[in-house]
């Protein structure tokens, strides 16, 4: 399974995005900050990878929660999944926030994000006078009976 290849550049003491099982589908992104970081319960911050990256065109990187994170501690991403474009040379950041009720402790180094890493298709939008009729129409939240 051989995908695009994503140019990456390491802050000192950065390292580099891993999967870790042979299927995986997202790579590991770890914190790389110069001490531990306290999120307080509701508290968000941006977490600096040490990473900055060149997609080839035609790609983009989602910046995703890993579940054993969100699950055990209550920490998760915000605007996920984040999307890195691939004309964006800016270190990697990840929007972390406790919604846990104890305060947690990031450490450098700590896996806090997957990067998944996918093809773009962009769109070209016509304005239109008329939408066609669908079964749903304007059924919008919960339209579809689905619980």
């Amino acid at each position: 399974m051989n995908g695009p290849v994503v140019e990456i550049m390491l802050s000192e003491g950065a390292r580099a995005p891993e999967y870790a099982s042979p299927l995986a589908a997202g790579a590991d992104l770890r914190a790389r900050i110069d001490a531990p970081l306290v999120l307080a319960p509701g508290e968000r911050a941006a977490v600096p990878t040490g990473i900055r990256m060149a997609l080839p065109p035609g790609f983009e990187a989602q910046v995703r929660p890993r579940s054993g994170l969100a699950l055990k501690q209550g920490v998760t991403c915000l605007n996920t999944p984040g999307t890195i474009d691939a004309d964006y040379r800016g270190e990697v950041s990840v929007i972390l926030v406790n919604l846990g009720s104890d305060n947690v402790v990031i450490e450098d180094g700590e896996r806090i994000a997957q990067l998944v890493v996918a093809p773009v298709s962009r769109a070209s939008f016509s304005a239109v006078d008329v939408l066609d009729a669908t079964r749903r129409g304007e059924g919008g939240f919960g339209s579809t009976g689905s619980r």
